[in-house]
């Protein structure tokens, strides 16, 4: 084979043809947005945490738990086990949930610094870290990634729960918890949420139907369900992201009200069109769920790709 060297000029005018190709494709080397694959169970990140989780998280308080804790130990430990090997990283739990004194059993022998466990909790004064402590014996783990105050209704609850945010605090200083939030149950809530430079991670009601989602109404459910505005829970989505905030979607499926397959798809697709969420957290109470969400998720992400 003959070797053909190349001439100074030759070399040049090769060079500037390469470059000049570049010039016309940025996104040949880079990889154009649009070209890059994501899916449901992607490794995210949360907020300006740096905290890494799955898009998609696994709920456990479906009805405060009973729709999992219906399976049977046994059956909820498959369910995790399952969930973790498609790729779910992100198990949602609450202290207030059946499944709380279930969920350590669940994830025993997992990597642990691959989980993101979130919980939540109501306590006293005095009783904050006590509590967040017993979160790291029944998890069986030195840490839990994010610790939210559970489900906040009122209006400048920030003054009333100061408390609360001071051992939050306190507990992220001793690194019992990684990062520190709020789940909310109405609009006031979540704007007072928004408003405090505390917050790091909103977990937040948000469907396209606007079913059991935050409304003027300072209650935590409104038994006859009404449609509530979802542009106002939105406006809010769009303040946390340019705070920095990490935010979680919940109530994707209207708190397992859309039975019809209709309803699961419009509201993924909108989820999954919102920039302003890092992830989602659905209860699933079987195997099919999960798989449901993750080729729905996958779709609606490859269309917005």
């Amino acid at each position: 084979m003959k070797n053909h060297h190349l001439s100074r000029r030759e070399f040049f005018q090769r060079s500037a043809m390469a470059v000049g190709a570049l010039a016309l494709a940025p996104n040949a080397l880079m990889g154009a947005p649009g070209a890059v694959k994501r899916t449901a169970t992607d490794q995210v990140t949360l907020g300006k945490t740096g905290i890494k989780l799955s898009r998609l998280g696994m709920g456990t308080g479906s009805n405060s738990g009973a729709v999992q804790t219906a399976l049977g130990k046994e059956g909820f430990n498959k369910l995790v086990r399952y969930a973790y090997d498609q790729g779910i990283t992100y198990f949602d739990c609450a202290e207030s949930y059946k499944t709380f004194n279930w969920l350590g059993d669940a994830i025993k022998g997992l990597p642990r610094e691959k989980l993101f466990i979130q919980s939540k909790l109501r306590s006293k004064p005095g009783e904050v870290l006590a509590a967040i402590d017993n979160h790291r014996k029944v998890y069986n783990t030195d840490y839990v990634d994010s610790m939210l105050i559970h489900c906040m209704i009122k209006d400048h609850w920030t003054d009333d729960w100061k408390w609360a945010m001071d051992a939050y605090d306190e507990a992220r200083e001793k690194k019992w918890i990684r990062a520190k939030g709020v789940s909310c149950h109405s609009l006031p809530a979540l704007r007072s949420a928004v408003a405090t430079d505390w917050t790091e991670v909103h977990l937040v009601r948000i469907n396209p139907q606007g079913k059991r989602m935050d409304s003027m109404e300072e209650e935590v459910w409104n038994n006859n369900d009404p449609t509530h505005d979802v542009e106002p829970v939105v406006t809010e989505l769009k303040n946390m992201r340019a705070k920095g905030r990490g935010v979680i979607g919940m109530k994707i499926i209207g708190n397992g009200q859309f039975v019809n397959a209709e309803d699961r798809e419009k509201s993924i697709r909108f989820a999954m069109s919102r920039p302003e969420l890092d992830a989602v957290v659905i209860g699933f109470k079987n195997t099919s769920e999960i798989d449901e969400a993750i080729k729905r998720m996958n779709s609606a992400l490859a269309e917005a790709a």
